[in-house]
């Protein structure tokens, strides 16, 4: 994977920041990431196409690519792109505080994006379509405390945040529930369902499905 200074942002950059509760490595981020990267590709070339956009200045970029420990940037945005079986993909992230929380939220909804096809509900990538070519705009913002995440897919099931926390199994029934209710090929919105999918990695980061 090739890393690069970030040339423009895409859009607005997110002024309400907020600390992750990520306390992985950012060689367990990379794992995570090396392995999305194999999912999404046929080919080594659409492997090699992999890129992270860091806003880190050139000269504090080592040999392997990798930023210099104390480099400093300036501002925790990340962007990954690669040339993928569905098409060129790009992901936009500063949500949080720190830029290898932000690679970890993008790392984490390429898993949970993948793993909508384990229920049947796509046969082709449609998932990612609203990822396709988003040179120009950001993508939906993720979320940043399980709670958030919860009470999101409450509104699905009619449930607020405390009774999200207290019905047994109320988490797993509303994510069903708004992966069926959003899905574009059932006339569902892709940005909701993006934001579905950024809920489900947030609580299954946290241990809550």
């Amino acid at each position: 994977m090739r890393v690069a200074p970030i040339r423009e942002w895409p859009g607005t950059l997110t002024t309400d920041r907020q600390p992750s509760k990520f306390s992985a490595s950012l060689t367990d981020t990379l794992r995570v990431l090396d392995r999305e990267i194999w999912h999404l590709t046929e080919t080594r070339s659409q492997q090699d196409s992999a890129e992270l956009l860091i806003a880190i200045e050139p000269g504090q970029f080592r040999q392997d690519g990798r930023p210099y420990a104390n480099a400093k940037a300036a501002h925790p945005g990340v962007i990954f792109s690669i040339d993928s079986r569905h098409g060129h993909l790009s992901y936009p992230c500063d949500t949080f505080t720190r830029w290898e929380d932000n690679l970890r939220a993008i790392a984490l909804a390429l898993e949970a994006l993948r793993k909508v096809d384990r229920y049947g509900v796509t046969k082709r990538g449609e998932q990612y379509r609203g990822f396709l070519a988003l040179e120009a705009t950001a993508a939906p913002a993720g979320f940043g405390s399980p709670g958030h995440a919860l009470a999101f897919l409450g509104t699905f099931i009619g449930l607020g945040l405390d009774e999200m926390r207290v019905v047994e199994g109320a988490a797993l029934r509303a994510l069903r529930r708004a992966q069926r209710e959003t899905h574009p090929d059932a006339g569902g919105d892709a940005a909701t369902f993006q934001r579905v999918s950024l809920a489900e990695a947030k609580l299954r980061e946290a241990g809550l499905l």
